[in-house]
């Protein structure tokens, strides 16, 4: 009788190691690599693309979908996703608008016209209402997060066009007789040199980066969004954590929807439409999992700036505003692609 060893396995060779190691390289820092292409390509083929104040001015562009991305990454690492941002930023700004223009109080004959800070402070509270709104359609009415999100993009998009009669509110710099004035400050202001809206989304990035690598809060995320059945066995509030990430995905949304105002000084109720797609886009780019629990706000960055770059580096050397969706279109499908290789890869090497 014969036995044979079946334990036996041929060793990995170095060449092997070594080539695995390249592949995971790239599949990590693809959204760094894409763009050192992008920035590389573009500054070849226009020389007004490779200067600081282009920087400057696309990285002004990048702000407010950078400001939607980190939002829709905490949705995301949880395990869900927030379809409903685009209309909460065009809702934030009209909602900013209507408090710029001046709070009719028929009752008392006054109009109240609030400064620029409670504006901005009534307008992110109105965000975390939103989120708060598809946070407990998730997480206590077990409504899914694409359907409850859903719903609430056109009941929040619906509201801006009932505020509005479809109408735009223009002229939001305010007035220096009424006090509100310094609405246009941060869309156009700079601070050393830099707009105002990269240091909020700077600001932003970093508060984001540390919640999640030096907080409990960040651990229960990342926990919950892995395994929400394990998190919550193990103590995680996996409710409140999923409540929580809704509203500030909200009040991200909220800011943005002011810096796109102030920027363009002026707030429209169609404003932000599909701009969700393109937040979710930047969170897949950077390498985030659909699924939840992977992903990081460095690699979110890096894919707002992928998108933004590639988009503005199209406008300049004059490529038709058609073929610029097709080819982000395409940069998206091939995350997609690399993200399903890259997990794919590590379950079954897991």
């Amino acid at each position: 009788m014969s036995v044979t060893n079946i334990t036996d396995k041929k060793p990995i060779s170095n060449e092997q190691r070594r080539s695995f190691n390249i592949v995971r390289l790239i599949l990590e820092g693809r959204a760094f690599f894409a763009l050192i292409v992008i920035i590389a390509v573009f500054s070849f083929l226009s020389p007004n693309y490779f200067t600081l104040g282009n920087f400057l001015t696309m990285s002004s562009h990048v702000a407010i979908f950078g400001i939607l991305a980190i939002g829709m990454l905490l949705v995301i690492l949880n395990g869900g996703i927030d379809l409903s941002v685009g209309s909460t930023l065009g809702l934030a700004g009209c909602v900013a608008g209507f408090l710029m223009q001046g709070v009719t109080l028929s009752s008392f004959g006054v109009i109240l016209y609030p400064p620029v800070w409670a504006v901005v402070v009534l307008t992110c509270a109105f965000g975390a209402i939103i989120g708060a709104v598809n946070g407990v359609l998730v997480a206590y009415l077990r409504v899914p997060a694409f359907v409850a999100s859903l719903g609430v993009l056109y009941v929040a998009r619906g509201i801006a066009l009932l505020m509005t009669n479809g109408l735009t509110y223009n002229n939001l710099g305010g007035r220096p007789e009424l006090g509100n004035t310094g609405f246009g400050w941060l869309g156009f202001n700079r601070l050393a040199g830099i707009p105002i809206s990269v240091i909020v989304l700077a600001a932003l990035a970093i508060i984001c980066g540390l919640v999640l690598s030096r907080t409990a809060f960040g651990r229960w995320l990342y926990a919950s969004g892995g395994n929400e059945r394990a998190a919550d066995l193990s103590g995680v509030p996996v409710k409140r954590v999923k409540i929580i990430v809704y509203v500030l995905s909200g009040v991200c949304a909220a800011i943005a929807g002011l810096v796109l105002s102030s920027q363009l000084t002026s707030a429209g109720p169609t404003a932000g439409t599909t701009y969700e797609l393109t937040a979710i886009a930047a969170v897949v780019i950077g390498g985030a999992a659909l699924t939840g629990g992977r992903g990081t706000t460095r690699g979110t960055m890096l894919g707002a700036f992928v998108i933004g770059f590639l988009s503005d580096g199209l406008v300049i050397i004059g490529v038709s505003a058609y073929w610029q969706t097709v080819f982000t279109g395409a940069v998206i499908v091939l995350a997609v692609l690399m993200n399903s290789i890259q997990y794919g890869r590590r379950t079954k090497s897991g």
